[in-house]
């Protein structure tokens, strides 16, 4: 009975994680949770104390879905150079890759629940923190191990980087135009090689 339940929650949860990151956590009405899980309000309930945990879970799973491979990229390569690079070209395709998702969980999350889930906003906060600070590790390594120059501010251009993607995405995502992305890209990894290898 329990795995049962677990299967529920599990589908209610994928099923619903689109609609969320698409219409957003105010928009999203209980009749879209109904369309997207053919299920009743009670059999969705009897498996989230309420609505914000269903959203809080949700918003963890599309992150799962969509970054989750950008992680995999990052850990199957040895150097720190060889890192950035498979992040710039993890989020090459970005925006056709997360189209399907609803766009970015974190970028829309953080500008949706900023002023009515302070739960929500919180958890894509720290989804944001943990991709930046991942990247500020990668920096510092690469100049620990002589990859980098060793005049690179680690901390400064894990920010400059994350916030030039993110803006891309941005641009992306409201143009419906992957060039955005494709420019962006190229000019970090211009950045990478000619600025911060040694």
């Amino acid at each position: 009975m329990k795995r049962n339940s677990e299967e529920t929650t599990a589908y209610i949860i994928d099923k619903v994680a689109p609609v969320f990151n698409k219409k957003g956590y105010v928009a999203t009405s209980l009749s879209d949770l109904n369309k997207a899980t053919k299920l009743t309000k009670g059999a969705i309930y009897c498996n989230f104390t309420n609505k914000e945990e269903l959203a809080l879970k949700a918003f963890k799973h599309s992150v799962k879905e969509v970054l989750g491979p950008l992680r995999e990229a990052i850990e199957n390569e040895e150097g720190s150079i060889d890192k950035l690079l498979a992040m710039t070209s993890f989020y090459k395709d970005y925006y056709n890759v997360s189209k399907h998702a609803g766009g970015c969980p974190i970028l829309n999350v953080g500008i949706d629940a900023k002023y009515n889930n302070p739960d929500l906003f919180t958890a894509a906060k720290e989804e944001a923190i943990k991709l930046l600070k991942g990247l500020n590790i990668i920096i510092k390594k690469g100049i620990r191990n002589g990859e980098i120059k060793k005049e690179i501010e680690a901390r400064k251009y894990a920010q400059n980087i994350y916030s030039m993607i993110e803006g891309a995405v941005f641009m992306a995502a409201t143009h419906e135009d992957n060039e955005y992305m494709d420019n962006m890209l190229d000019h970090i990894d211009d950045l990478i090689i000619s600025e911060m290898k040694k």
